[in-house]
């Protein structure tokens, strides 16, 4: 990245990684929305997860890496949008997701799962937005695969999905986390939205997969998917221009089909 102090990973598909610089920038962030992020302790909080193969794939520096540093995170890429002082200046971001004018984003929030034990699961989501969960995607695999038990410990599993329709293989559940966070959903009475690239039908397939067995209407109404390119058409210009440069996702009109 031309004028801007980078790193390469070690590996087969090196990837880029910024860290702050002596301005009060951060490489990989617009520099109204890092500013906007260091001046909330929530939103701050979030860029000190510290990357979990730091020290094994990235080149020893002054800091620890974070996850966030790294210029595919796909947290990086949710938060320069929703912290961004001027998304939701005009109310097109809240009427496309069907979020309150005045919500303001949480990252990290802990959703709590009843298990089958009488304990709970407190899983990680990616953000939080009134009542809407999110999940944001860029360059993942995919959704994880865990061991069907684990998957069969949620109290409300057998109440909220037709069981033998969601997708497996070999004994594992295939999208464990949008499985938890469907779950997430149903249990806080609010909705949940799929945010990812339209440059990976994989990953919309594997969604609209789980969405097919969902047995409650009322929740299958609230769970929605949006790609990156059709948000970035209701965003302020300068994101556009950010998104389009950075990540190479260009505006398209919103065409959502509806779950089936």
């Amino acid at each position: 990245e031309a004028g801007v102090a980078h790193e390469f990973s070690y590996g087969g598909s090196p990837c880029i990684v910024y860290s702050p610089d002596e301005g009060g920038g951060h490489g990989n962030f617009l520099p109204e929305t890092y500013a906007a992020i260091v001046a909330n302790e929530n939103w701050a909080r979030r860029l000190e997860k510290v990357h979990t193969l730091g020290r094994k794939s990235l080149p020893a520096a002054d800091r620890r890496w974070r996850e966030l540093d790294t210029a595919n995170s796909s947290d990086a890429l949710l938060m320069n949008i929703f912290c961004h002082p001027g998304v939701f200046a005009d109310g097109r971001v809240c009427s496309v997701l069907g979020t309150a004018p005045d919500d303001r984003p949480l990252y990290g929030h802990r959703a709590r799962l009843p298990l089958q034990s009488g304990h709970s699961d407190r899983t990680e989501v990616d953000m939080l937005l009134g009542d809407l969960l999110v999940e944001a995607k860029l360059t993942e695999s995919d959704f994880q695969q865990v061991d069907a038990s684990r998957v069969h410990a949620y109290r409300d599993l057998d109440a909220v999905f037709d069981v033998e329709q969601l997708p497996q293989s070999e004994g594992k559940f295939v999208s464990y986390q949008l499985i938890r966070n469907v779950l997430a959903a149903f249990h806080s009475a609010g909705s949940f939205c799929v945010l990812c690239d339209a440059r990976r039908p994989d990953l919309i397939e594997d969604w609209y997969a789980v969405m097919r067995a969902v047995r409650l209407y009322e929740l299958k109404v609230r769970l929605k998917l949006l790609t990156w390119q059709e948000l970035s058409e209701v965003l302020p210009c300068e994101l556009q221009r950010f998104l389009a440069a950075k990540y190479g996702i260009a505006a398209k009109p919103l065409s959502i089909p509806e779950a089936g």
